[in-house]
């Protein structure tokens, strides 16, 4: 039973320099030096990148990990701990198909099949994703619920598990209103698996499908194009040292439900939907591929892709602790950014702590992605144009003020728009 609830493993995720060495020599070189640093700090903080003193110079950044998620400074208590190690590079943004997997390969007909970009494809881990699985911010343990299902169904897989007996089908589905992070998690999971099954795979591939471009104006196209786009994932996943990760963005557009169709719908559409079904059909059979789609409508996606998911998460808007902390982070980064001076966040300026509760409690209701524009908002309507040539930092409490006053007029924005949008339904 041990081994099942072991909460004294610490997950360090290690990113080194790009190097000559193979990955298997600078490790040999690094755990052990790495090992000797960790056990020597006092103090261990969970779920924060760090950069390592100057004793290791190849290493650009630590993050330690537990999984349970737990967050927080503790006092390591080393004799318990067990560090398992993960070493990674990450590939720079050349490394991608740079017009996706159907880039212009045909005659140079708009409307040919060949020139049709369907899907991008980027080489992971990937520099535009570091930082990204950290900085999403949600209910307390919800990224590691994501996380250890995509690991048991990878480890179902390569440990050949029959399908027929055990139904896996490696697919997660993340529904909810927009705004709240879904495409952002589905990319910073696959960057998370690409570190942690190295061990597994020598390479992961993120093949995110541009679901519109798959609807083609001729009539019964459509069915070819999804048959031919799962042709060129095919190719990937073919090698069995690449994990392949699929995202399926706003996946109602490619898996509308049947049933609601008119007999005045394009027979085009339900073609799609037919198609989709049989090429998720034929690729579970390889155990490297996983399937993330997501959604903004899941109650129009078809019953049979719903009910072909392994997991159906529902990504809401943030309670108040996760917009306090989602808050705090970025007026942390404005103050690294040397923006908003540095001041302590966690309680010391009684002023600044009630107007962060109160600009909080304000925001209940608003998507991660509202959120996050606030600063910029309150930069640029409630500041003074002087502090750009002057150069000067604003107090924390005077850009918490600034942010009240970039809320309240984004809610005003917001009612306009709902009582305009209600006017024209009843127009």
């Amino acid at each position: 039973m041990s081994f099942l609830s072991n909460n004294n493993t610490v997950h360090v995720e290690v990113r080194v320099q790009r190097s000559e060495q193979r990955m298997q020599t600078l490790r040999a070189a690094i755990e052990p030096q790495l090992d000797a640093y960790l056990k020597s700090l006092k103090t261990l903080r969970w779920n924060v990148a760090f950069a390592p003193d100057t004793k290791l110079p190849s290493v650009e950044s630590i993050l330690l990990e537990k999984d349970n998620g737990e967050n927080g400074t503790v006092k390591p208590d080393h004799n318990r701990l067990k560090f398992c190690y993960h070493f990674y590079t990450t590939h720079r943004p050349g490394l991608r198909s740079a017009g996706g997997l159907f880039d212009g390969e045909g005659d140079g007909n708009s409307d040919s099949l060949d020139s049709v970009i369907a899907a991008n494809h980027v080489l992971l881990p990937a520099n535009e994703f570091v930082g990204l699985w950290d900085n999403l911010i949600y209910e307390e343990g919800l990224k590691e619920k994501l996380l250890k299902f995509a690991l048991s169904a990878l480890s179902f897989s390569q440990h050949s598990v029959d399908t027929n007996v055990i139904a896996c089908n490696r697919l997660l589905l993340l529904h909810g209103p927009p705004g709240t992070g879904k495409t952002s998690l589905c990319k910073a999971l696959a960057q998370k698996l690409a570190i942690r099954t190295q061990s597994s795979f020598a390479y992961t591939h993120l093949v995110e499908i541009n679901s519109h471009s798959l609807f083609s104006k001729w009539f019964s196209e459509s069915g070819k194009l999804v048959a031919r786009l799962f042709g060129k994932i095919g190719e990937l996943v073919a090698d069995k040292n690449n994990l392949v990760c699929v995202l399926i963005d706003e996946v109602e557009s490619l898996a509308y439900q049947r049933s609601a169709m008119s007999s005045n719908e394009p027979r085009d559409a339900m073609r799609v939907v037919n198609a989709v079904l049989t090429q998720l059909d034929d690729i579970k059979a390889c155990p490297n591929v996983l399937i993330l789609a997501t959604s903004n409508l899941a109650q129009c996606i078809d019953l049979a892709f719903l009910d072909r998911a392994d997991i159906r998460q529902f990504i809401g808007l943030p309670a108040i602790a996760a917009i306090g902390s989602i808050y705090k982070s970025m007026l942390a980064e404005l103050m690294v950014r040397g923006i908003v001076r540095t001041e302590d966040l966690e309680g010391n300026q009684e002023d600044s702590e009630d107007l962060l509760t109160n600009l909080a409690e304000r925001s209940v209701g608003l998507s991660g992605r509202t959120l996050r524009k606030l600063p910029l908002l309150a930069h640029a309507h409630h500041t003074s144009r002087d502090l750009f040539e002057l150069n000067q930092k604003i107090t924390l409490s005077d850009f918490l003020d600034a942010m009240l006053l970039a809320l309240e007029q984004l809610l005003a924005e917001q009612r306009h728009l709902k009582l305009d949008t209600n006017v024209n339904e009843m127009a």
